[in-house]
């Protein structure tokens, strides 16, 4: 009897539905784990106590834990499961490809704020607000940007980009499926819109709304910088991390007089959908992905 013939075959439902084994298990151990944090002082206040501050943010300790054990977990224990080692061997090669070239790095590297910033001034208040910033803050960005590529993109991408892409592209195509996986990646962050993390409680319906929004054409310009990079998760995760670190460290510096909620959710839609729409007509739709046979 060969070894393929005596591995355990893995539960009938997860076998047949590896993306829905994936989604399920990625919302609800994520969700029960920030379950504290949503009750807390730092949420909706009904637990007695509040999660301690860490390098000035409370989401280290109240946040990370759960993003951690979400996407990552549910990726390794579906892939385990459905594909065993091969499959595990994949997973993990996608997830440290790092060599595609020092461009594309840079490329996003700078990119990134660069965009950002560069889109902020769709808002006519914007021109008003900006204020000129030292070059300490551009060198803190760095440390910044390492932080976020081992807290918030590690946490996230080897589920949402490593494991959920690939399958989505194949079965639906690039577009629809990335699309798919924007919404079900914007709304696996719901529950934190009722904590500090979403600005509770000074939270309106439509802080979600155009976070969900904003993460579709997100989702698509991913998808053609890992597709283009020969599915490179680093590279992906380092997009991942320039965005939340130029939110988080430049641009309140420097557009102070904004509203770091709303306006930053606005400027997201906007600049990823521009970027979206030339992608899309430059591909022809494809966004990189290979040729089906």
């Amino acid at each position: 009897m060969t070894t393929t013939a005596l591995r355990v075959r893995p539960p009938g439902v997860v076998s047949r539905h590896p993306l829905v084994a994936f989604f399920t298990l990625a919302f609800g151990l994520s969700w029960l784990a920030w379950i504290p944090y949503v009750l807390s002082g730092n949420g909706l206040g009904i637990l007695p106590f509040s999660f301690p501050a860490l390098l000035g943010t409370s989401q280290l300790l109240g946040v990370l834990p759960g993003a951690y054990l979400g996407p990552v977990t549910a990726a390794f224990v579906v892939t385990a499961l459905v594909e065993g080692r091969p499959g595990l061997r994949s997973w993990r090669g996608r997830l440290l490809r790092f060599g595609v070239g020092w461009r594309w790095y840079l490329g996003v590297g700078v990119g990134v704020p660069v965009s950002i910033l560069a889109a902020t001034f769709v808002l006519p208040q914007a021109w008003e607000a900006v204020r000129p910033v030292g070059v300490l803050l551009l060198v803190s960005y760095l440390p910044m940007l390492a932080l976020q590529v081992v807290t918030t993109a590690l946490a996230e991408e080897p589920g949402w980009r490593d494991f959920a892409l690939p399958r989505l592209q194949t079965r639906f195509g690039a577009v629809p499926g990335t699309v798919l996986l924007g919404l079900l990646w914007g709304a696996w962050h719901l529950p934190l819109f009722l904590t500090e993390w979403g600005g509770w409680p000074d939270v309106s319906w439509t802080h979600p709304a155009l976070f969900i929004a904003s993460c579709v054409p997100l989702s698509l310009v991913m998808t053609w910088v890992f597709n283009r990079s020969g599915q490179s998760v680093p590279l992906v995760m380092l997009l991942h991390a320039g965005i939340n670190s130029t939110y988080t460290l430049l641009w309140p510096a420097i557009f102070p007089a904004l509203d770091g909620d709303q306006d930053t959710l606005v400027v997201q839609l906007f600049a990823t959908t521009v970027a979206t729409l030339v992608l899309i007509v430059a591909t022809r739709g494809r966004l990189g992905a290979p040729t089906r046979p």
